[in-house]
């Protein structure tokens, strides 16, 4: 049988009764396959590392290590949030790992959209690793990989390409003497959710916005530099500020800002302003295979365009990507 295909006698976990079989299996499986070792698992306080995590401390409890890793490509005061969340109001045994410098020395001047993934998704297992040499009794990594990961990394037929890699599929170094425990893997981003609440963690969590392995990575387009990086660090938040004061926070499964490595020329002070565009994306899915794009009224793209283009250092102009899926991918890159 293929590891990486979906059971056809599966059943959709569209139910708590439901869920609570799911749950009540992963126990079983995770505690036979791992016995009494340690456990890492990368929390990046998204909801499938939440839900993971949840699953796994309550199937081995204090033998789940989760390491945080800020590198230097999350959204603005995000590692901050993830620490407050887990790390006091969960209890659960968290280590944080600032490794900005490392992860942005390695991206500098890489443009390529499948080489930044891959650099980034190799690193995370470096940073896993180093953490794992401080720790005794540790022999598997913990991974919030969910089933629209894998399909779009894999080829679905014989002349088709991946659409891309995930950080969390495959490409893991020969080297490495972890096993993987994946107890989401054939579970869509609806699936996770429904599993999530009837693991009793908060709505809030269960329903965070999806943000990428790579974070702003991917938002930040082409070659990564810090001062893009910043610029869309601080856009990116006005854009949740916006969503969160009109009620579409809740209404829109992903919205971010993507910036482009390309500059126009603009006027700002009565002079030439050259600067980089932001562009909105605003999707809804439920399975994260296909996409449709979320209107959003004017006055409220007027009110972000105005913040953007006055609060944020570097950019002057805002546009909105009008791109379903396909033929789009929910990410630019």
């Amino acid at each position: 049988m293929d590891n990486n295909k979906r059971p056809e006698s599966m059943e959709r976990i569209t139910t708590p009764a439901l869920a609570e079989a799911f749950i009540n299996e992963q126990i079983t499986a995770v505690r036979n396959q791992v016995g009494d070792k340690k456990v890492l698992l990368a929390l990046s306080g998204g909801v499938d590392s939440s839900v993971v995590a949840a699953l796994l401390i309550k199937a081995i409890g204090k033998q789940l290590v989760c390491v945080h890793v800020n590198h230097g490509l999350m959204r603005k005061n995000e590692s901050e949030a993830v620490i407050d969340m887990f790390g006091r109001e969960l209890d659960a045994n968290l280590i944080y790992i600032d490794a900005t410098d490392r992860f942005l020395d390695l991206l500098a001047d890489v443009s390529e959209p499948e080489k930044k993934r891959k650099i980034i998704g190799a690193e995370f297992i470096n940073v896993f690793a180093d953490e794992a040499r401080k720790l005794e009794g540790v022999s598997y990594l913990a991974q919030g990989t969910i089933y629209p990961d894998i399909l779009e990394s894999i080829k679905q037929a014989e002349g088709k390409k991946a659409v891309k890699s995930h950080h969390n599929v495959g490409g893991l170094p020969e080297d490495l003497k972890f096993e993987l425990v994946e107890p989401l893997k054939f579970l869509y981003k609806d699936e996770v959710r429904v599993v999530g609440e009837a693991l009793g963690l908060p709505h809030n969590m269960v329903y965070r916005q999806p943000f990428p392995g790579p974070g702003l990575g991917v938002r930040c387009l082409g070659a990564i530099t810090r001062d893009r990086l910043h610029a869309l660090r601080e856009a990116d938040a006005i854009l949740r500020e916006e969503f969160d004061k009109c009620g579409l926070a809740e209404k829109v499964w992903q919205y971010f800002i993507a910036i482009p490595d390309i500059k126009s020329v603009g006027v700002k002070d009565e002079s030439r302003y050259e600067g980089w565009p932001a562009i909105i994306r605003a999707v809804n899915t439920k399975d994260a295979m296909t996409a449709t794009i979320e209107e959003i009224p004017y006055e409220i793209l007027h009110k972000i365009t105005y913040r953007i283009t006055h609060e944020v250092e570097g950019i002057n102009r805002v546009l909105l990507d009008l791109t379903p899926k396909p033929i789009g991918t929910i990410e630019w890159e």
